[in-house]
């Protein structure tokens, strides 16, 4: 990304805090939301015209203590903090562009994936879907069926009104989406793809652009997931986001039931018609989405 980055995520944080959260008096009506700059400077220990410097991106590479302290003021969390090394630490000089080379799962990946009783996706850190099995494409949407390009999550969660509608708090599940995104951009800024998905995306949605342009950072680990299936109604599920050092890149990502609880017979069900509609039609996707005739 733009040696902006940098800038604009600070302003992004420094807009979030408030001066009473930083220990500073209330000194009426401010002019913008959050810190000053000359506050940020002050609290950190540098000079205004270094940090303004900073913010417009001609800093150059500040050492880890200053930012161990920015990140201290600004009341960073440890994926805000991991994200502003990153982006401090971009080289001056972009490498060439990678050529886009399309990433598949490993053969233990994909064997694994076989094995498992709960919807699971592979995603790559761009949110490309890789891989899948049946009961993620009966959760979520058939992934066997879409073009490349729409085999993203950021591409269907803003894109996709259908696959929009099964996320019962589809605000945060998008926010989250976007700061994956952010994320990846910010520790590799040449990701061959990432920049084409984001320019799509802000062209297609407003609601995107926004979500953008606020910085948020996410690192996809684990949480609950309230979908709405549309026969089966509501579901509860907790993600877990796995991964290993062969594919650092990727993500398998299971979500699961609570045991005895209505999602877990929610997920039984699925399987069910899975397997009555596998039966009827004689079909069954293959992980990377080939169709391939049952016996």
């Amino acid at each position: 990304m733009s040696k902006s980055e940098l800038g604009e995520f600070l302003q992004a944080c420094r807009a979030a805090v408030s001066p009473a959260s930083a220990g500073l008096p209330d000194t009426g009506r401010r002019r913008v939301p959050g810190l000053r700059r000359e506050e940020v400077a002050a609290l950190v220990g540098l000079s205004t015209d270094y940090y303004v410097r900073l913010e417009q991106g001609r800093g150059g590479r500040p050492s880890e203590s200053v930012l161990d302290a920015i990140a201290r003021v600004l009341l960073l969390d440890d994926t805000q903090r991991k994200h502003l090394y990153h982006l401090a630490h971009l080289p001056r000089r972009r490498r060439p562009a990678r050529r886009v080379v399309q990433e598949r799962m490993a053969d233990s990946t994909r064997t694994f994936l076989e094995t498992l009783s709960v919807p699971t996706l592979v995603m790559t850190r761009s949110t490309q879907v890789i891989g899948w099995n049946d009961l993620a494409c009966a959760l979520f949407t058939d992934f066997a069926a879409l073009p490349d390009r729409e085999r993203n999550t950021a591409w269907l969660m803003f894109l996709d009104e259908e696959l929009a509608a099964r996320h019962r708090d589809w605000e945060s599940s998008a926010r989250e989406t976007v700061g994956i995104l952010r994320m990846t951009a910010g520790e590799d800024p040449d990701h061959p793809g990432l920049a084409a998905l984001v320019g799509d995306l802000a062209v297609h949605s407003a609601t995107f652009r926004r979500l953008w342009a606020e910085h948020h950072v996410h690192e996809k680990a684990s949480g609950l997931k309230p979908l709405r299936h549309p026969e089966l109604g509501d579901i509860d599920l907790t993600y877990v986001t796995w991964t290993t050092p062969a594919s650092p890149n990727q993500m398998l990502v299971t979500y699961t039931p609570e045991p005895g609880s209505p999602s877990a017979r929610a997920v039984d069900l699925l399987g069910s018609m899975i397997a009555t509609n596998r039966a009827a039609t004689g079909t069954v996707h293959q992980r990377d989405g080939h169709p391939l005739q049952t016996e």
